[in-house]
Formats: structure tokens, C-alpha cells, sequence
């Protein structure tokens, strides 16, 4: 079938959108009709080069939308099911059946290879040409293919405009201290920069009981929200004095945890320097840039961690419900971060995430999905 989709021809390029052949469905996917996607840093980090992905690409993995056909091996989904969806991964290696998918062996080939696993492609151009898949998603598209690893059932009454970005952005900044990090009730954590991941995470930490939360930007407006959704105390980088500010709020002793969103080389280290003895750092952002440790000093001496997470060591099936739960509970308020856009404004709607006017942008592929009832938020 034919499908309209934003396309990423080139590093660096804008999307553009473009008339695509979608293949058949195999016996372990789904035909998804996305009703909008939010747009995330990764999306970015691909597009500008920053991370290394075949093109011309469908990018896209924040993605919400209605299951039109299932494959012949698919359970548990059928044709009407309304679905987010997140990451792949092969569902019988030793990190996935301990519970941990995002470590899955094959997590890189099934994601990031472009293709599926037999080589073959789900998007071509007229001429022939394939077009990679991103994530086993692809979701800036009108519709896209789907392997059945990637789909969370959603209630019907969920409004699928609004929660998409639980796939990933919120998802990973939510899941990066519920699994990655395990703060205790009394603990403190600070997090670098407050967009979807920065934001989810620290809404997070005040669900897990922290006493002290510590958001940092250099965006005042920004800070601002972080207060309001739980922030005990904020600090302005570019015009505060950070080691000076956490050492007054912890009495001197620095933070249990930390979490950098930023990728930003100064700021990683920065996460490392505010830890208390025992402390634990998360370094999250998809970044091109590296930091210089001293073992000894910076980590051995305090007893200090720096440790991976991808995709907050989630099971998107176990937490995105959670999360949908919270933010019913008025806990976890997403919506106060997201902007909507038409499908055709995806450039727009980049540009404004990448200059940190929208901290959540979400396209609206559908504009037919209850078309009746006035936008989520």
C-alpha cells in the first residue's frame, strides 16, 4: 500500500514528505495507522548526523496509532486495538527473559540496522530505492509497519493524540529512576536539564518519595515548570554558581543521584562532581561527546557510579500503563509539556524542540481520530 511519510534523505536535511511502498505484513507484525507521534532528541540526534544511521530513513518512535492488520503469529492484538508504541527486542535472549529488554542482545540490529532482521525492507521509494526503519517504528508515517515486541495496548478511552511520547522520551526519563537508579524514600538527586526526559524523571523522583530535587537549566521559564511539578529547588547554570548552590542545599555532602539529559561534555562531568559519597550518576542524552575521568579521584575515593540506562531498563508494557495510571492520579503531568502540530509542520515542530521553545512536540498524523472532541490539553 502507499503511505505518505516524512522522509530524512540526507544528514542534515530537512524531512520531506514523500509518497512510500509499505510491504506486506509479515507473520509477527502489524499495519498500524499512526494518529500522531511525538518528536524526541534521538529523532534529531539521527537527522543531523550525531548518531550514525542508514538513509534516507522514516524516523519517528514515539508513535501512537490503531492496529488496521495483524500477522498470522501475532497474539494478545487485534484489528480495532489501540496501541503506543516503543522499542523492539527478540524476547528470548538472557536479558529479556530476566526482565530487562532494553539490554537485549540483538537491541542495536533490531532498532538501528534500518531493516528488518531477514534484510529485507518496510518502506521503498517509487523507484525502488528501500528507505530505513527506525526503532521497528517508523512513525512519522500515515501508517507503518510494526513488530508485535513494540505494541502496548491502551485502553479505548485513551486519547492517543496525547500519549505517544510514553514511549520513549517520558518512558526513559521515568524508567532511569524507578529501575536504573532505586532512590529510597529521604534520598536526594539532581537532574540536568528539564525537557520530556529531564521533566519525567523528575516528576518520577517525587512519586519514589525523594526529599530533594534538585532541577538544573539555564532557561528560567523552564525552571519554573520544573518547580511546579516537583522540584524542591532549582538552580540556573549560567548564572549561578552550581557546586556552591548544591553544596548549600545538601549541607555539603552533594546528591545521591544525579541524571544528565544534556549530553553536553561539561555538564556530564558536572553530574559527577554534585554526588555525594556512594552516589550514583545516569548519563542518558544520545550524545556524540565524551568526558575525561579521573577513576581514582572522581569515582574510587567516594565510592562513586556512573551507570548506563537505556530506555530507563524499561518494559514498555509493564510501565507505560503506570505511567497513564499517574498521570490519571494527576501525578505524572505530561501534558503540561506538549505542543501539537500538523503532520505537515514536522519541520517546524523540530526546529522548536531544537531551540527549546516546545519541550514536547507531538504531530498529529490523524486528523480524523475524534476529530469531534477538542485537543487533550
Amino acid at each position: 500500500m502507499k503511505v505518505i511519510a516524512a522522509v530524512v534523505n540526507k544528514v542534515n536535511g530537512p524531512y520531506e514528505m514523500e509518497a512510500l511502498q509499505l510491504s506486506e505484513v509479515q507473520q509477527d507484525e502489524v499495519l498500524v495507522k499512526i494518529v500522531a507521534s511525538g518528536i524526541c532528541h534521538s529523532d534529531e540526534a539521527l537527522r543531523v548526523g550525531d548518531a550514525e544511521f542508514p538513509l534516507p530513513a522514516v524516523l519517528g518512535h514515539e508513535g501512537a496509532g490503531i492496529i488496521e492488520k495483524v500477522g498470522s503469529n501475532v497474539k494478545n492484538f487485534a484489528v480495532g486495538d489501540q496501541v503506543v508504541l516503543s522499542y523492539n527486542y527478540c524476547g528470548t535472549c538472557p536479558s529479556c527473559r530476566t526482565g530487562h529488554p532494553s539490554s537485549c542482545k540483538d537491541w542495536p540490529m533490531l532498532n538501528m540496522s534500518g531493516m528488518r532482521p531477514d534484510g529485507s525492507s518496510v518502506f521503498t521509494k517509487e523507484d525502488g530505492t528501500p528507505v530505513s526503519n527506525f526503532f521497528t517504528q517508523s512513525s512519522f508515517a500515515t501508517h507503518t509497519i510494526v513488530h508485535q515486541n513494540n505494541l502496548v495496548k491502551v485502553d479505548p478511552d485513551a486519547d492517543l493524540r496525547l500519549i505517544g511520547p510514553l514511549g520513549c522520551g517520558f518512558l526513559t526519563g521515568a524508567g532511569t529512576v524507578v529501575n536504573g537508579l532505586k532512590p529510597e524514600i529521604g534520598d536526594s538527586m539532581i537532574v540536568f536539564g528539564t525537557g520530556a526526559v529531564g521533566l519525567g524523571a523528575l516528576m518520577t523522583a517525587k512519586i519514589e518519595g525523594c526529599s530533594t530535587i534538585i532541577a538544573v537549566d539555564i532557561h528560567d521559564s523552564r525552571l519554573e515548570i520544573a518547580k511546579e511539578l516537583g522540584a524542591t529547588h532549582t538552580i540556573n547554570s549560567r548564572t549561578e554558581d552550581l557546586a556552591a548552590r548544591v553544596g548549600e542545599i545538601t549541607g555539603g555532602l552533594g546528591v545521591n543521584f544525579s541524571i544528565d539529559t544534556t549530553g553536553v561534555a561539561a555538564v556530564m562531568k558536572a553530574a559527577i562532581d554534585v554526588l555525594a559519597v556512594g552516589g550514583i550518576t545516569a548519563p542518558v542524552a544520545v550524545t556524540p561527546n565524551s568526558i575525561e575521568i579521573h577513576t581514582v579521584l572522581d569515582l574510587v575515593f567516594a565510592n562513586r557510579s556512573i551507570k548506563g540506562i537505556l530506555m530507563g531498563d524499561s518494559v514498555p508494557q509493564l510501565e507505560i500503563p503506570k505511567l497513564i495510571g499517574f498521570y490519571k492520579a494527576g501525578q505524572f503531568s505530561f501534558d503540561r509539556l506538549v505542543q501539537f502540530y500538523s503532520f505537515d509542520q514536522i519541520n517546524e515542530a523540530s526546529a522548536d524542540s531544537n531551540s527549546g521553545k516546545t519541550i514536547k512536540p507531538i504531530l498529529i498524523i490523524d486528523e480524523t481520530y475524534r476529530a469531534d472532541e477538542p485537543l487533550p490539553v
